[in-house]
Order: structure tokens, then sequence, then C-alpha cells
């Protein structure tokens, strides 16, 4: 993650990016420091290393990673240079204005090794940027990069294409011309913004229903983990908890003492034991209950960095003020 800072503030984002986050971009240093120490264990696409995958080799993200371009452009150069393998960008769009200016940051990515795009489609992200840079951004991608010019997803580029949708669309309307049941194909984590911004559309639980859940494997998991722009290292999707800085990679990967981690030992045990923990620090349940076994952890998360600076796993703190 080359920085929180982004175009938009969508209300599906489960790191809570947003214009008003400090860049704080990461230092080539840094990028050359991670890259280093992870190119030996980095996996290519399954279709080969010039190919790409959404959990497969590295993706270069955000935050909008093309509101510094020329970091972007210096991170993939380094990874070329360390061999690294299906090496991406994750963009929103916004950056498509003139064709000829877009192609030419393309090629310019292409040529310093850069392997593949993935361009970002759904109702969230159009309500930031009009469908008409879209559709230039997915035109001029393909033309640069063919094949590896991801539209994700293609289920929202027809739709809006069948609507004849140019601009930018406030959710609001967008559900009123379709429906909320468009929502059934946009693959939403329920956690990070999303419990706060959409969860009224949504069936909830009291926490209690949620006890017995173990996030171990999420934590834990070896196929889609960030590194963002602090040095914090999130496993699978949650933001906002940090097993440890990537700085020294080997720290984290001899393993993690949980007694000095509460809430991740919490975490890996149960979710009601993190409950526990917010309860001992005057946690209150959400009368209305809670969309998802996440949206009842980060809520007890942010209630927890108000409270205490205590607990070195919830990072970045920015992250909680953000939602």
């Amino acid at each position: 993650m080359l920085s929180y800072k982004c175009t938009g503030s969508c209300k599906h984002c489960m790191y809570n990016c947003s214009p008003e986050w400090d860049a704080d971009w990461i230092s080539e240093a840094d990028i050359t420091n991670y890259l280093s120490q992870l190119s030996a264990t980095i996996k290519p696409s399954p279709y080969g290393r010039d190919s790409i995958d959404l959990n497969s080799g590295i993706h270069f993200t955000g935050g909008e990673p093309f509101l510094n371009f020329s970091l972007l452009l210096q991170a993939t150069r380094i990874a070329c240079e360390l061999g690294i393998p299906s090496t991406f960008v994750e963009t929103n769009c916004y950056w498509c204005g003139k064709e000829e200016v877009a192609e030419d940051k393309l090629r310019q990515l292409k040529d310093a090794g850069l392997k593949g795009i993935m361009l970002s489609v759904n109702p969230f992200i159009l309500e930031y940027v009009s469908f008409e840079r879209t559709e230039r951004a997915i035109r001029v991608s393909k033309k640069v990069f063919g094949q590896t010019a991801i539209v994700y997803q293609t289920f929202f580029y027809r739709q809006f294409k069948e609507l004849g949708i140019e601009s930018t669309l406030y959710l609001e309307d967008y559900t009123g011309k379709t429906g909320p049941g468009s929502f059934d194909y946009a693959e939403i984590i329920p956690m990070g913004r999303f419990p706060y911004k959409l969860g009224h559309m949504f069936k909830r639980q009291k926490a209690k229903s949620f006890f017995g859940r173990s996030c171990e494997a999420r934590l834990t998991s070896p196929y889609h983990i960030h590194i963002d722009n602090y040095g914090n290292y999130m496993g699978g999707f949650c933001g906002g908890i940090s097993l440890g800085d990537a700085h020294d990679l080997s720290l984290i990967f001899r393993g993690i003492d949980l007694d000095k981690r509460p809430v991740l030992k919490a975490l890996v045990t149960g979710i009601e034991e993190l409950y526990k923990i917010g309860k001992e620090f005057g946690y209150e349940d959400l009368p209305e209950g809670y969309v998802s076994p996440c949206h009842l952890c980060i809520d007890i998360r942010k209630h927890l960095i108000q409270k205490t600076d205590e607990f070195e796993e919830l990072r970045p703190k920015e992250l909680y003020s953000r939602i």
C-alpha cells in the first residue's frame, strides 16, 4: 500500500481510505526493504510470471496509487530488479482524463516491468469517478497490457453500459435504478467502513450470535496480505490489525508472542475474548446489532483505540478515525 490517501471515501472500503488522510507516502527505501525480504517467497500467477492473478504476485495499491505516479513507477522498477513475478497495480481510474496522457503513463509502467493492471468498477467508486474515465482507462489499458488488463468487476461494467451512465452517480440513485439486489454481485466483505455506511441495508444480529468464531485462518492467510506505508503487516483483509513491523519480517515469521498482543490473542481464540476486553474498557453493544463478526470486531477495536494506546497491534491509529 503506497498510502491510505485516495480520491474517494467509498462506502465499502475495508481500509477506510479517503482524501482526508495525510499522504505519508511509503519510501523507496522501505519498498526495497519489504520486497527484498519477500522476493523469494512470492508465487507467480498460475498463468505464468508475465501474467497476473488477484492472489498471486505483488499488487501496488492504496488508497489510490496513481496519486503519486513517480513513486508507483519507481516501485515497479524495484520489483522488476528483484525479479518479482506477476506485478500489477490496482486503481479506481480517476486519473484517466486525456487518453494520450493515460497511455503514456501505462507504457512507462509496462516498460518498467509492470505485468498488468486491475481496474476497479463498482457502484461505490462510481460516486467519485465518472464512468467516462473508467471506460477510457479500460480501453487504454487493454491497448497497452492486452489480456493482463483486468476489469474488476465486469458485471458492473456491463450494467453501467446498459444503463447509459457516463458521469458519476450517487449510490442512492444507483440503487433507485437497479434495486439493492445488485449488491449481490459486489463481493462485499462486511468490514471497514461498510457496516457503518451501508449496514442499515442488511440483517443485524446480537454480539453473542458471533461468539465461538476464530479469525486465525484469516489473519494468517498466505494468499492475500498487505503491507502499508507505515510498515504494518496485515493478514487477510483485516485493516487496522498489525501482525508486526514489516521492516524485519523474520520477527513475524518466526512466530508472534500473543501474550504481548492481547487483541490478536483474543481474535485467534474467539471473538468473545475480544468482546471481554472491550467490556473491560467500557464498551457498550450497539443496540441495533451487527451485520457481521467483522463489524463487531472493528466496533470494539474502534472503542479501544479511543480509550487506550496499550494495544500495539491496533495500527495505524488513523484508520479508526476515518470510518
